[in-house]
């Protein structure tokens, strides 16, 4: 790994695409005055409406459509990588969507797309959640190489699923766009990445949506970025803006030469 500047972008989305593509055009500005060279989106950055017909009708087919040429021209215009947190795209059932994050180099080249694997449901009093009624599940975990070390993807719900990112082998670094509610992530979610950060001995950068939404949802944001350790570097509580930090190669090193936990696993499959 070389060290690298981060950057979570954290925001509150609606249900107005051009509106939500202006907020994250500005704090993606904002990351890249701050220096990063890497930046995340949060889940469905582009569209949190009042109902799944929104989303599905904000379908674009991966390699063309208005929200990834935004996409595109930012990492382009700002000379950034950009992981694009997550957008709706068309899957097989043309009943529903897949929900896709697709990464883009400095030159605004799409490098990596990974649609999420595992649906989110959850049911308490009135607050009823089944992603599996609009949503297509990808199949595939995804990893891929960059100019500071390998980095892994995963969104949201994923973060529970300790095996998928065991199954990306030895990554330096895990980006997890998420829109965690606040119920679940005011019980888990600080948990759950610092687990994945300390038993990956990995950094982790994880981009939320963390307010009240036009549609009344509230997400539990916490953007962050940790590292090997467990530790936390940064942090963005509620509320629109970026969390930046340093990830450290000689850190990453130093973790994994002092507890070679990684090494020491005997079941790998």
């Amino acid at each position: 790994m070389k060290d690298l500047r981060v950057a979570a972008v954290q925001m509150i989305s609606g249900p107005d695409v051009a509106a939500n593509l202006a907020t994250a055009g500005r704090l993606i500005a904002d990351a890249a005055a701050q220096g990063a060279q890497l930046a995340a989106l949060p889940e469905y950055f582009p569209l949190i409406g009042a109902a799944d017909a929104d989303r599905l009708a904000a379908r674009e087919r991966v390699g063309a459509g208005p929200i990834q040429d935004f996409l595109a021209d930012a990492a382009r215009k700002y000379g950034i990588w950009l992981v694009g947190g997550s957008i709706p795209t068309h899957a097989d059932d043309a009943h529903k969507l897949r929900n896709t994050c697709l990464v883009f180099d400095d030159a605004g080249r799409q490098v990596a797309r990974y649609d999420k694997i595992h649906l989110f449901g959850f049911a308490t009093g009135t607050e009823r959640y089944d992603e599996a009624a609009t949503i297509e599940a990808g199949a595939e975990p995804v990893a891929f190489d960059s100019p500071w070390g390998r980095i892994g993807l995963g969104i949201c719900y994923d973060l529970r699923f300790p095996e998928l990112f065991r199954a990306l082998g030895q990554l330096d670094l895990l980006v997890l766009p998420a829109a965690f509610t606040e119920t679940t992530g005011r019980a888990h979610w600080e948990l759950l990445l610092r687990a994945r950060a300390v038993e990956n001995q990995c950094y982790v950068v994880t981009s939320a949506q963390g307010g009240r939404h036009p549609n009344g949802r509230v997400t539990h944001g916490n953007s962050m970025v940790i590292d090997p350790w467990g530790d936390i570097l940064a942090r963005l509580d509620k509320g629109e803006g970026v969390a930046v930090a340093e990830l450290s190669a000689a850190r990453l090193a130093e973790v994994r030469s002092s507890l070679p936990a990684l090494q020491h696993r005997k079941l790998k499959t």
